[in-house]
């Protein structure tokens, strides 16, 4: 999968000033780990977002994402925002804010 550097950028840009951040090249694109645990990634088919099992049906029912899939099967608790959603600034932002509430949930590795 080919990357979407300007997509980074918008992430990138919504995660500024996150203490304890950092970015690495995975699955194909970049990701943010936020105190050591996966926290979103951007690429060209959109931005996946880490938001919990039973934190992901929201935004899979109401259309802004879809479930992130492994071959055929559903990876629960995790979505991905396609890339017309990814470039909607307050849709992107709510995402990205669900996907920060749910990490911080999370003991930092």
């Amino acid at each position: 999968m080919a990357r979407d550097e300007t997509l980074e950028a918008l992430v990138a840009a919504d995660l500024a000033g996150l203490a304890d951040l950092r970015s690495v090249r995975m699955f194909g694109g970049m990701a943010w780990m936020w105190r050591g645990n996966l926290l979103c990634g951007a690429r060209a088919d959109g931005i996946l977002l880490r938001l919990g099992k039973g934190n992901d049906s929201g935004a899979v029912t109401s259309g802004q994402a879809a479930p992130m899939m492994m071959g055929a099967r559903r990876m629960e608790g995790w979505v991905r925002l396609p890339p017309e959603g990814a470039r909607d600034a307050d849709l992107r932002g709510r995402l990205i804010a669900a996907a920060r509430a749910f990490v911080e949930t999370l003991p930092p590795k």
